[in-house]
C-alpha cells in the first residue's frame, strides 16, 4: 500500500508500519532525523553549518521538543516508521515508537535535515526511473572515505545515496536535483564509485542494493545518514536518529524548497 498524504503515514507509523518512505506521500518533503542532549547541539548545529551538502538543517526544536513547524500536531517520537537508539556510538536498538526511550533524556535537541527523496518526483515527472522505487526497496547508501569538516567532539565521513541513471540523462538529472539546494541538491560525485572509496556497489553500508543496467552510470548525492556516521565515530553517549531510508514526512510541499 502506498500512502498519500503525510497525515496518512503518521496514522500509519502510530499503528505500527514500518517500511521505507520513499515513494511515499508524494509531494512532501521528507526529513532525516537526528536528536542529541542539549550538551551537543551545539556541535552539531556547527557540524551541520559546515557540511551543508550532507546536512542540510530545515527545523531545530527547543531542548525538550518534540514538535516541529514543518508539521504542526505531529509527534517526532512517534511519527516515524522506524528509529535507531544510539549508546557510546555503537547502534543499541531500533523501534517503531522512540516515546519511552526519548524520555531518558528530557533536553533533548531534535534536527531535521532534508532528504533527497524529495527530488525523486521531480526526477520520476522527467521521466528518470528511481530504480529502488521500482524494485520495492530501499535506496543504497554508502560510506564514503572522504572526511566531512569536524566540528567540536563530532567528525566522521560523508555518506551517499546512489541512484543508477542512463547516461544520456545524468546531467539533466545533476540539473533538475540542483534545484533543491535545501534538500542535497546535485550530486557529489558521478560514476566511478571507488573514487569515494566504495568498494563494492552490491554491498551498501544502509539500505538494499539495487540492479544497475547496461548502459547506466551511478551518481551519489550527499546523504541525510551522515550523522550516524559521525554518531559512530565520535561517540556521544547518546542519540537518537531515523532508521536509515525511514524518514519523518513533513507537511511542507517538496516545491517550497526549490531553488
Amino acid at each position: 500500500m502506498t500512502y498519500q498524504t503525510p497525515a496518512e503515514l503518521r496514522i500509519a507509523c502510530r499503528a505500527g508500519w514500518a517500511a521505507p518512505t520513499s515513494g511515499h506521500a508524494t509531494g512532501f518533503t521528507q526529513c532525516n532525523l537526528i536528536a542529541l542532549p542539549q550538551d551537543w547541539a551545539w556541535d552539531f548545529l556547527l557540524f551541520a553549518q559546515r557540511n551543508p551538502k550532507p546536512c542540510p538543517v530545515l527545523d531545530v526544536t527547543e531542548p525538550g521538543g518534540f514538535e516541529t513547524a514543518l508539521a504542526p500536531g505531529a509527534d517526532l517520537r512517534r511519527d516515524l516508521p522506524r528509529y535507531r537508539v544510539w549508546r557510546d556510538g555503537a547502534l543499541a536498538e531500533e523501534t517503531a515508537d522512540a516515546h519511552a526511550v526519548w524520555a531518558e533524556h528530557p533536553d533533548l535537541v531534535t534536527f531535521l535535515i532534508g532528504c533527497s527523496f524529495t527530488f525523486e518526483a521531480p526526477l520520476m515527472q522527467a521521466g528518470i526511473e528511481i530504480r529502488h522505487i521500482a524494485q520495492g526497496c530501499n535506496v543504497p547508501m554508502y560510506l564514503t572515505d572522504r572526511p566531512c569538516r569536524p566540528a567540536g567532539r563530532l567528525a566522521g565521513s560523508l555518506v551517499v545515496s546512489m541512484r543508477p541513471i542512463p547516461a544520456d540523462r545524468v546531467a539533466e538529472a545533476v540539473t533538475i536535483s540542483g534545484r533543491y539546494p535545501a534538500v542535497h541538491g546535485a550530486p557529489v560525485h558521478v560514476g566511478a564509485p571507488e573514487a569515494l572509496g566504495i568498494a563494492d556497489l552490491g554491498r551498501p553500508d544502509f539500505g538494499d542494493p539495487v540492479a544497475i543496467r547496461p548502459g547506466e552510470i551511478p551518481v551519489f548525492w550527499a546523504c541525510g545518514v551522515t550523522p550516524q556516521a559521525v554518531v559512530m565515530a565520535s561517540k556521544p553517549p547518546f542519540a537518537i536518529t531515523h532508521a536509515p531510508g525511514h524518514m519523518f514526512v513533513s507537511d511542507v510541499p517538496d516545491r517550497e524548497w526549490q531553488a
